[in-house]
């Protein structure tokens, strides 16, 4: 058994006992590393990610192509760590069936948070809700480019009307600016509200991402709010 073998082994053995609480950023990358970069010492390449990107979620939001030009790091070794928020944005949309409830702006806001995570262009989602607030589904809508998202009203309908909504929330992100609503932000809303209600569903929330804030047009009086 090589140095770097035993070094291995005593890592993967402090993720048993303790989890990743144990660990500093730079020794959660190295560990990650060991599965696509063999008989290396990953820590040289965990720093460097680190000292390229800025901190440890901006490494996981990096493009794959920006990730590869960091020294040490291959096509195999950039698209495990490409994968890992790809994985948690699956999971995230699987949400529907697990008795997740979105009652409050801080959980709707987590939530998509999460969902928004690393993605680079504009995304529309929308999660249909029952009157508790359970989450029913959660849909993509639309992709933009980096500065537009469309958002078609008689499919927002449609999706609502499949999931038997009593509410809905949309979020949309702000890859390249702040978390503050547009003037079309305000228009698309104002017209999926009064289409949402002609059948009876009632717009809960549109939230919008940029970053790691988040903004509740619901907060904000663009809505009008009423608890579950």
């Amino acid at each position: 058994m090589g140095v770097h073998d035993g070094h291995r082994k005593r890592r993967r053995e402090q993720f048993v006992r303790h989890g990743l609480d144990a660990f500093a950023d730079h020794e959660v990358l190295e560990l990650l590393l060991f599965y696509a970069i063999g008989r290396r010492d990953t820590n040289p390449i965990a720093h460097a990610l680190l000292d390229h990107f800025g901190s440890l979620p901006a490494v996981f939001a990096a493009p794959l192509e920006e990730l590869e030009q960091v020294e040490g790091m291959g096509p195999h070794a950039a698209s495990l760590v490409a994968l890992l928020p790809a994985i948690f944005r699956r999971l995230r949309l699987s949400a529907e069936g697990q008795n997740l409830k979105l009652t409050t702006t801080e959980e709707m806001g987590t939530y998509f948070l999460d969902l928004f995570f690393g993605q680079r262009s504009e995304l529309m989602y929308q999660v249909c809700l029952d009157g508790k607030g359970k989450v029913l589904c959660c849909r993509r809508l639309s992709e933009g480019g980096a500065s537009a998202a469309e958002c078609s009203v008689r499919r927002v309908v449609e999706i609502a009307l499949r999931c038997n909504a009593v509410g809905v929330v949309l979020a949309h992100n702000h890859p390249s600016g702040v978390a503050l609503p547009s003037r079309e932000d305000y228009v698309a809303t104002s017209q999926v509200a009064e289409a949402l209600s002609a059948i009876g569903v009632r717009l809960v929330d549109h939230i919008i991402v940029a970053d790691q804030d988040f903004v509740s047009m619901a907060e904000n009086g663009s809505i009008a709010q009423r608890c579950f």
